[in-house]
């Protein structure tokens, strides 16, 4: 499985408003634009809305992973309740596929 940072490259695609900070090299950049530009997975920004709307909360990290064979947005953030959570979700049709929170990590 290949983690993918991918918030440094939202931003520069413009698909991401405001949010947390997070680092990436060049190769993972280059492979969630791919992704994107060949319509492989949903632009963030239209992930992000759905998961912060369903789930009420603050995006603080977001990982572009490669998980068999899918592409996959790992997502943690912080909820109103103060709790975390971590979400993955499917990046070709934004579905939650699993959810941790704190305590379940």
């Amino acid at each position: 499985m290949y983690r993918r940072t991918i918030v440094p490259l939202a931003i520069a695609l413009g698909i991401l408003g405001a949010g947390g900070t997070l680092h990436a090299d060049e190769r993972d950049h280059e492979l969630a634009r791919e992704a994107l530009q060949q319509g492989q997975v949903l632009p963030l920004r239209q992930v992000l809305d759905k998961v912060e709307r369903e789930y009420q909360g603050q995006v603080l990290k977001i990982e572009f992973e490669r998980d068999d064979g899918r592409y996959v947005y790992e997502i943690r953030l912080l909820q109103k309740d103060g709790r975390m959570a971590k979400l993955k979700v499917d990046a070709v049709d934004g579905r939650v596929l699993k959810i941790k929170r704190k305590g379940d990590f």
